[in-house]
Parts: structure tokens; C-alpha cells; sequence
């Protein structure tokens, strides 16, 4: 048997938007539990789950962390979470695979756009939650303003469950609505607190809630709901296994109260994680495929089942190596054990197992279905991919990346670094498969892309700090195009004497301009032998090279027609040589008469934003050459759908988070291209040539 009852087992994320509190509540939730002794501190450094340098630097999570801790007997995996909108993608990854999540609500500033997403994301992967409104002793808290903010802009169902005695600085502590008592603090960090009744004057607010409570509560339950409406008293065992149940098939979403930093209200915020927060077994039958088939298998969260898992998270140290984070979904594994991996159809061999506490491996003799352990040093399992057992094979569906939203090219600060450079980018692309690098063939620049400017500010300076290499961020290059707009008839003659042996070639083309996206073509009209045969691919050959290199911006030319329709050959000095260079002759020519034009690729993006601020974006795309072509409305939000040249959206992250306060979301991807306006080309050609 695992080392806890399964029953007993949480899984859960804290989860929210950037600074509302996740990672002070993962530190006061760790000190109640007595998994340190001292509370951690975002603000000064001493966090234990906020410990990269990067992190530290910046106050704010980078990267999910993982820590365990004992509540009343049961045992609960925390993951903190990121909630800065470059690093949504990490947070994703971990509702993946988790069984719960606590979402913090700020009493100051309620809910944002990053918020949204993840309780979108928690709705997809059926992630049961509590919510948790933090930051009841700071200036302006306001907790049913926060409620309310909660409702209209998630969509949820709030149920008050505990609510504040006071606000700002006259914040004194929590009452629980279910057994109808309070809870005064004395602010001495130590979470220590005094018990007794209800303060007169929150008697009534106290009874309305409770109400609203008891109501919620009955729905949850046919039983209940039936007793409800006779008038009987809902005991305190029934109102929590309706809670309960309402938590479970998300008809509702608790609500709790607090301050993380103040240690304030966070013991009954546990007390009903482990009450309302699903078990592996509340999570119920994992479903998967037999590799190579699409035969449906089922996993059980039994350690009686075939061992199953799948990979989450890794973790890549210059020093230890890498470290794949996993949630056991079924069976039981110990260390020396041969599993497979069906995503790369690989034996791997199960070296150590170690629970995580911060960044400390703790080693673990078993693990057992609904665990979430770290195994080191596998050869090539990687995020997303599925491990189990030997003989009775599952494959679950890995997570699809997002896409990269921005890039940037790479410049190494050091000559002769590029090996290290792409060995180390390597590495964190193992770390995080929404970074992307690739070589640019035409700019000849190497490209980084990621989830915005910031994520991959930080990707440099961790290249920089685990791995020594040190690069430059710079705008990328645009990849133009180039075509023509109209046609024309060119000769293309290479005729070269020197003495003894020559080279001659002679052709004729006709240049058409094709539809957009269409490509190259090339029709052989060729009659008599006057272009004999066996030199005709050469003339192909050298027309494809000459368009690597347009006449305006050196750019690639595309969508033309060419047609060979007459030439003439020498029966001495003519070769495929000769023939290849009369046809790069003869298109240079041709594009020069046919009205070359500058074509520029068009993104599609998709823009959430706050309902005040659509107008302000919607001015900015404008005049940024786009193109609006839909709206539709959300919770307090719209989503905006527009097509904008991608030279004016290079670095549009930054932008959009300043002109919506840090409330907008974007993604973007290629479109097609399309003709730059004539002065526009203008303005490029310009600018490259002072380049």
C-alpha cells in the first residue's frame, strides 16, 4: 500500500492572476502545516517556492513549484502557479494533471483577464475549485465587491462559505457560516486566534449569507433540498457534504476569506480543502488509448491497477540534470523499475523517486496512484508524455503547446559561443515547449519565439545564468516577398569566348504574375529543339535561384509564371552551366519590367480585452494598417478578431499591457501575405537602405 490512504490524498493548484497572493498563501499554508518554521516572504526573498534568481528578482512566479505538507491526516500536493500572462502556458500544463485548485480573488482588484483564462482552463480539464479572496487587511479591500467581480467575470456561482469581520485596517478576523461562529486575530503571523460569537453587528449580514449558503447547499442535493423545503435545520455534517457536492459537479464555487501575508483565515481555508476538494478517487476512471491503435484503455486510481502516469513538468539543471515532474495516475512504482514510454516507444529505467519541497528532492521508497513525484535522469522522455507499465500499455492525449506569440533574433554577445548557445536553448526548450528557436534561412538570423517579451527576457538571462552562454535580443527581420504585377517577354543570352572551349546559352521566357499564395511554376513551351532538352531543368534550376533574391529587398520572389518558349543552343559551347545562367539572366531582366511590388505577411490576432478598453485597441490596430473583423462580447470582456500586418506587431505584448492595465490577452498566428501600400514600400525601402 502508498504511503497515505488515496482517499486522503489533494491534489491542487493555486491559481490567479500575477501579485493576488498565490505564492504569500502557499508560505502561510506551509508554516501552519509546520513544513517550516519561519513564514516565507515574497517581498524579501525568503520564499521556498519563489527560488529562482529570476523569480527573486522580479517578485513574482516564474515557474510552477511544487510542495507537499499533512492537514488532519490528510496529505496535499500544492503547486504555485504563475499568474504573469507570459508564463499562463506552465500553469495550464499543471491543471493537466491536478485534482483541485484554490483560485485567490484580490479584495482589491478583484479579477483579471489572466484570471479568466485559467477558470477557462479549469472548466476545460474539470478541475473542481474554492475560491479564495485575499488581501482583507490591505487598503481598499472591499470582499463583496471582489464577489461580485468574481461572478460577472468568471461566470461562477459564488456561495460565501466565511466572511470578514472588518476590512483595510480594521480587519479583525473571519466568521464561518457554517457553524455560525468568528474568529479574531491577533496579527501576530502565527495564524493564533480567539473563537466565540458573532459580533452583533454582522449578525445580520452573517444570517443573509448563511442563507444564501444553505440554499446553494440543498440544490447540490435531492435529500437535502427535500428537507430544505420542509423547514427542517441542515446539520453541519449535511451542509458540508452538500458544499461538498456542489464543489465537485461545479454547480458552485465556495468562497473563503483572509490574508495570506497576515496568516489569517488560511487553517479553515484548509480545513475545507480537504472537506470539498476532490480525491483521485473522486476524480474517477482515466482514459486513454492502447499505443498504436485508437482501442480505447482505462486507468483506475487503484495501486492494484498496471502503473501509469504522465509527465507534467520538466526541470533542467546543469549540475543534477534533468527532472521529470509526474502524476501517477494508476499502479504503484519504486525506484529500479523498466517502464515504457509509448510517445517515443523507449523503455526507461526508474532510477530515485523524490517528492518535491520547493526546490529540495525528498527521496520516496514508493509511489502509489494520485502521487505527484519527481524521477531524474531519463534519456528521453519529455513533457506531455505518458509512462506505464511494461505489458499493459495506455497512451494518454498529451497536451498540445501554445503557440509562440513573439519573437526575437539572437545575437551571441561572443564569438564562437554557438554551439553553446544552441546546447543550452535546448535544454530549456526541454523545460518549456512553448519556446521555439529555429535559423531563419533567408535572414539568416537565428530566431527565438515564446509567449511574450518577458518570457523571453527571462529564457536569455536562465541561458545566460545555468548554462554561460550570453546572447542579445533583437527585432527580427521581416520576411518580405517580393512579386510582379505585371507580365513580359525577356531574352536571357550568356555568351562567353576565351579561348579554346566557350559557354553559350540563349532563351526566351514569358513572366506572368500568378494569384496569391499560388507559388512558382514553370511550363515548357519549347518546339523545334531550339532549347534542346537535356539544358531545359538547368534554365529552371537557374530561374529558382535568381528568385531567392529580389530586385527591392533582396527577399524571396514568389507567385510567377514562367514560361520557356524559344532559345537557341550552340552544338559546341553549350552546357547546363551556361543554360542555368542565361535563365537566372533573363528573370533578373524580367523583373525589372514587370512591376515588382513588396508583399508583407498578415497576422490573425485574437485580442480579449475589457470592455473599456475595446475602444482604445480597436483605435490602436487601426493605426497599426489593421484590419477589424469581428467582435464578440464576453463576461465584461470582448474578443476582438483582426488582421494586422506583422511589421507593426512585433512587439505588441508590452504594448497591449499597457493600454489595458495588464487585463488584455493576445494570440497570434500567420495569415498570408499581401501587397504593401505604395508608400509604405517607400518608407521600408528607405529604412533598409540606411540600414
Amino acid at each position: 500500500m502508498g504511503k497515505y490512504d488515496t482517499t486522503k490524498l489533494r491534489n491542487l493548484g493555486i491559481v490567479a492572476h500575477n501579485s493576488a497572493g498565490k505564492t504569500s498563501l502557499v508560505e502561510a499554508i506551509l508554516f501552519d502545516t509546520g513544513m517550516t518554521d519561519k513564514l516565507g516572504k515574497v517581498d524579501n526573498g525568503t520564499s521556498s517556492m519563489d527560488f529562482e534568481e529570476e523569480e527573486i528578482k522580479r517578485q513574482a512566479t516564474l515557474s510552477a513549484s511544487l510542495n507537499r505538507c499533512t492537514w488532519n491526516d490528510y496529505s496535499l500536493h500544492i503547486v504555485d502557479t504563475p499568474g504573469v500572462s507570459n508564463f499562463l502556458h506552465d500553469t495550464r500544463r499543471c491543471l493537466r494533471v491536478l485534482g483541485g485548485a484554490v483560485v485567490i480573488v484580490s479584495a482589491i482588484s478583484g479579477t483579471k483577464a489572466q484570471t479568466k483564462q485559467i477558470w477557462n482552463w479549469c472548466d476545460d480539464f474539470e478541475v473542481p475549485r474554492i475560491a479564495f479572496v485575499n488581501k482583507m487587511d490591505k487598503e481598499r479591500a472591499d470582499f463583496l465587491k471582489a464577489v461580485d467581480d468574481m461572478e460577472k467575470s468568471l461566470g461562477a456561482r459564488a456561495v460565501v462559505v466565511t466572511m470578514p469581520i472588518g476590512a483595510e485596517a480594521d480587519f479583525k478576523g473571519t466568521i464561518d457560516l457554517i457553524r455560525m461562529k468568528a474568529r479574531i486575530y491577533k496579527f501576530d503571523e502565527m495564524g493564533t486566534y480567539e473563537e466565540g460569537d458573532i459580533p452583533a453587528e454582522y449578525q445580520d449580514e452573517a444570517e443573509r449569507l448563511r442563507e444564501q449558503l444553505l440554499e446553494a447547499v440543498a440544490e447540490a442535493d435531492d435529500d437535502l433540498m427535500e428537507k430544505y423545503l420542509e423547514g427542517e435545520e441542515l446539520s453541519e455534517e449535511e451542509i458540508l457534504l452538500g458544499l461538498r457536492e456542489g464543489v465537485l459537479t461545479s454547480v458552485f464555487t465556495p468562497v473563503f476569506c483572509g490574508s495570506a501575508t497576515a496568516n489569517i483565515g488560511i487553517r479553515q481555508l484548509l480545513d475545507y480543502i480537504v472537506a470539498c476538494l476532490p480525491s483521485p478517487i473522486d476524480k474517477g476512471i482515466q482514459y486513454g488509448v492502447k499505443p498504436g491503435t485508437e482501442e480505447a484503455v482505462e486507468r483506475k486510481p487503484s495501486e492494484d491497477e498496471p502503473f501509469s502516469a504522465m509527465v507534467f513538468k520538466t526541470i533542467n539543471d546543469p549540475y543534477a540534470g534533468k527532472l521529470s515532474l509526474m502524476r501517477l495516475y494508476s499502479g504503484t512504482l519504486t525506484s529500479d523499475t523498466i517502464v515504457y514510454n509509448p510517445n517515443k516507444d523507449e523503455k526507461e529505467r526508474i532510477g530515485n523517486i523524490f517528492e518535491m519541497e520547493g526546490k529540495k528532492q525528498v527521496p520516496m521508497e514508493l509511489a502509489a496512484a494520485g502521487d505527484i513525484i519527481a524521477v531524474p535522469k531519463l534519456k528521453v522522455t519529455a513533457t506531455s508524455d505518458t509512462l506505464c507499465d511494461l505489458k499493459q500499455q495506455v497512451m494518454y492525449e498529451p497536451l498540445i503547446p501554445m503557440k509562440p506569440i513573439i519573437s526575437f533574433a539572437l545575437e551571441g554577445k561572443n564569438k564562437g559561443d554557438e554551439d553553446k548557445i544552441y546546447s543550452g536553448l535546448q535544454r530549456l526548450m526541454e523545460e518549456d515547449p512553448t519556446l521555439t528557436v529555429a535559423r531563419d534561412e533567408e535572414t539568416k538570423e537565428m530566431v527565438l519565439s515564446g509567449m511574450g517579451q518577458i518570457h523571453l527576457e527571462v529564457a536569455v538571462e536562465r541561458l545566460k545564468r545555468k548554462y554561460g552562454a550570453e546572447v542579445l535580443l533583437k527585432e527580427p527581420k521581416v520576411p518580405y516577398r517580393e512579386t510582379i504585377k505585371a507580365s513580359c517577354q525577356v531574352q536571357g543570352k550568356y555568351k562567353k569566348q576565351s579561348g579554346g572551349r566557350g559557354q553559350y546559352g540563349d532563351v526566351w521566357i514569358e513572366v506572368k504574375p500568378q494569384p496569391r499564395g499560388a507559388g512558382y511554376e514553370f511550363i515548357d513551351k519549347v518546339v523545334g529543339g531550339v532549347v534542346p532538352r537535356n539544358y531545359i531543368p538547368a534554365v529552371d534550376k537557374g530561374i529558382q535561384e535568381a528568385m531567392k533574391t529580389g530586385p527591392l529587398t533582396k527577399n524571396q520572389v514568389v507567385d510567377v509564371q514562367i514560361a520557356l518558349y524559344d532559345g537557341s543552343y550552340h552544338s559546341v559551347d553549350s552546357s547546363e552551366m551556361a543554360f542555368k545562367v542565361a535563365g537566372s539572366m533573363a528573370f533578373k531582366k524580367a523583373m525589372e519590367q514587370c512591376k515588382p511590388v513588396l508583399l508583407e505577411p498578415i497576422m490573425a490576432m485574437e485580442i480579449t480585452v475589457p470592455d473599456d478598453c475595446m475602444g482604445d485597441v480597436i483605435g490602436d490596430l487601426n493605426s497599426r494598417r489593421g484590419k477589424v473583423v469581428g467582435v464578440e462580447p464576453q463576461a465584461n470582456s470582448q474578443v476582438i478578431r483582426a488582421e494586422v500586418p506583422m511589421a507593426e506587431v512585433l512587439r505588441y505584448a508590452p504594448e497591449l499591457r499597457s493600454m489595458t492595465s495588464d487585463r488584455g490577452m493576445f494570440t497570434m498566428e500567420f495569415s498570408r501575405y499581401e501587397e504593401v501600400p505604395t508608400h509604405q514600400t517607400v518608407k521600408i525601402l528607405e529604412e533598409m537602405n540606411k540600414e
